[in-house]
């Protein structure tokens, strides 16, 4: 067998091997700590919530940093195919207004 002939079989061989790997979910394995249940077509913690704080100049604002402290958390915590409030279940948002902005507040059970 000549050299060119062994490289193109291994690289054959590297390209299989690559191509039947299957693909990982991101997450990190603590989810498994909590009740998980179907909702519709989600699978969803039952008994666990997370939370967000956020601030801005507009409600909008504020609400954007809130989720993205609840996502950011939740993507520590459990990996990013837990991670989008969209996802979430029993969902909470709060606002107030004080001086010359808002705060915000999100809660939700984290739905994969």
């Amino acid at each position: 067998m000549t050299t060119g002939t062994s490289l193109r079989m291994y690289l054959a061989a590297v390209a299989l091997a690559v191509g039947a790997t299957p693909a990982l979910a991101d997450q990190t394995g603590f989810s498994d700590m909590h009740n998980q249940a179907r909702v519709g077509g989600k699978m969803c913690m039952t008994d666990h919530w997370h939370y967000g704080n956020g601030q801005g100049r507009t409600k909008a604002a504020a609400q954007k940093d809130a989720i993205g402290s609840w996502q950011s958390f939740t993507d520590f915590e459990y990996g990013s195919d837990w991670a989008r409030f969209s996802k979430a279940v029993a969902k909470r948002v709060s606002c107030t207004q004080s001086g010359g902005g808002f705060s915000c507040q999100v809660e939700g059970r984290p739905c994969r």
